[in-house]
């Protein structure tokens, strides 16, 4: 926390106040990087030295980059997978392999390792994609139980005639989006599956989500690099959804949108150790629809250049609720929205106002520094009229304008806690103490 003379106290009072040159020399100080990489969990898969090594060479893949290798893939997949003993997919470095839309299928008889060297790309956009495949997702691995990838090659999705399509956000004139097939597929899809692990990969220009995991049990993600251009559409890095006990840590994502996004159905996510942005920071954004969402933390990482920061979105009409979340020790690099909640997001032209809202509670917010975009507030906590937010906690908040001096007033609606006893900066007068007067609605609350 730092600490400003008496004279700047009795500025805030004012609601804003100006920053002496003392001040600016402190903002260096909150720059700090991120703690050393925490402690692995218990191993997920007992694989240490796994035999026998399915090499995709071996089934005819050829690593061209123009040669068509699925089914090269699918052979060396199948027999790893009917393997009795732990099994190695082997993608060897120097080549690049391209791969039509497939999924991988379990369960399979035992633990396997897809270690992949080289380089795996997909079609070279809609137009190459076979009309017969989905174009919702290009690489899916399916009920499977124990798996591990890692390597130090590249997946390539190839993204950028996907973006192009005049359907996607601001492609039509003057910003506009046109009619037209807009599905686009998610690069590396996780189904039905437990006890995964993805590490040490290098994933680019995914048309969609990079990676996403629905119905899973136990992942470990770790030292992940995902890049993708800075306007690339709905270019989220990871999502996961309806999953449980994942972890991501010690990775760099840079994408068009989310870093991290948890949708429905989620719970105990732990994220940490992440360098995120340019892109929409790290969202829950569960939508209209049963939204149960917990025991969710965020800490020790550094979002920069992003239109969020940490974000808590929600569809007006849905029920359920977001609850047990906390964010720690995050370092905000030049971030338009830092510390927000919406339950009036709308991504559609017309949204109409309706009562039912997803119940928001049990949110910490501490240790949040650094600077944001003067365009927007440093907070803003935009809850439901009809289901207020509740139990908020806001304290060691430093952030600061990137340029000018005058600090912006954080929004509050409808949103009740703790905000530090004005501590923070800039300070949170906003946040109602205590609970609200009237009983809240169950709204579904006990469906979650």
């Amino acid at each position: 926390m730092l600490h400003f003379p008496l004279f700047l106290f009795l500025a805030i009072t004012l609601h804003s106040f100006t920053l002496s040159a003392q001040h600016r020399i402190l903002v260096s100080q909150i720059s700090a990087s991120p703690s050393p990489a925490p402690q692995l969990p218990p191993p997920l898969i007992g694989v240490m030295s796994p035999s026998p090594l399915f090499s995709v060479l071996s089934y005819g893949a050829v690593g061209n980059g123009v040669a068509d290798d699925t089914q090269p893939f699918k052979m060396a997949w199948d027999a790893a997978c009917q393997a009795n003993d732990p099994a190695v997919i082997f993608v060897p470095m120097h080549y690049t392999f391209m791969i039509q839309s497939t999924i991988f299928s379990g369960p399979c008889k035992s633990e396997l390792i897809f270690r992949i060297e080289g380089n795996i790309m997909a079609p070279d956009g809609p137009h190459s994609w076979p009309k017969n495949n989905s174009k919702r997702q290009w690489l899916v691995f399916y009920r499977i139980d124990g798996m591990s990838i890692q390597g130090g090659g590249t997946i390539d999705g190839r993204g950028q005639k996907w973006w192009e399509l005049p359907c996607k956000p601001h492609r039509g004139p003057k910003g506009t989006t046109l009619p037209g097939p807009c599905d686009s597929p998610v690069a590396v899809r996780f189904f039905w599956s437990s006890n995964l692990v993805v590490k040490g990969m290098k994933m680019k220009n995914s048309p969609q989500f990079h990676f996403r995991f629905d119905s899973c049990h136990n992942v470990h993600i770790e030292s992940l690099y995902i890049k993708s251009p800075a306007l690339s559409p709905n270019t989220d890095g990871i999502h996961v959804e309806n999953s449980n006990n994942v972890y991501i840590y010690n990775s760099v994502i840079a994408s068009g949108d989310d870093c991290v996004s948890i949708g429905a159905g989620t719970f105990n996510v732990e994220i940490r150790n992440i360098t995120c942005g340019p892109g929409h920071g790290i969202s829950l954004g569960p939508r209209n629809t049963r939204a149960c969402v917990k025991n969710i933390t965020v800490r020790d990482s550094v979002i920069k250049q992003s239109d969020n920061g940490v974000r808590i979105k929600t569809w007006q009409g849905g029920y359920g609720a977001v609850t047990g979340v906390s964010y720690s020790n995050i370092v905000m690099e030049g971030v338009r929205n830092p510390i927000m909640i919406d339950q009036y997001y709308c991504t559609g032209k017309s949204c109409a106002n309706q009562t039912a809202a997803v119940y928001i509670s049990g949110i910490s917010y501490k240790g949040i520094k650094g600077t944001y975009d003067v365009r927007s507030p440093a907070m803003h906590l935009a809850c439901s009229d009809a289901v207020p937010c509740t139990n908020l906690t806001v304290s060691d908040v430093e952030l600061l304008p990137v340029q000018g001096q005058r600090i912006v007033d954080p929004y509050c609606w409808n949103a009740y806690g703790d905000g530090g006893d004005d501590l923070n900066i800039p300070p949170l007068f906003c946040l109602i103490e205590g609970a609200p007067p009237l009983l809240l609605p169950s709204n579904g609350l006990d469906q979650c």
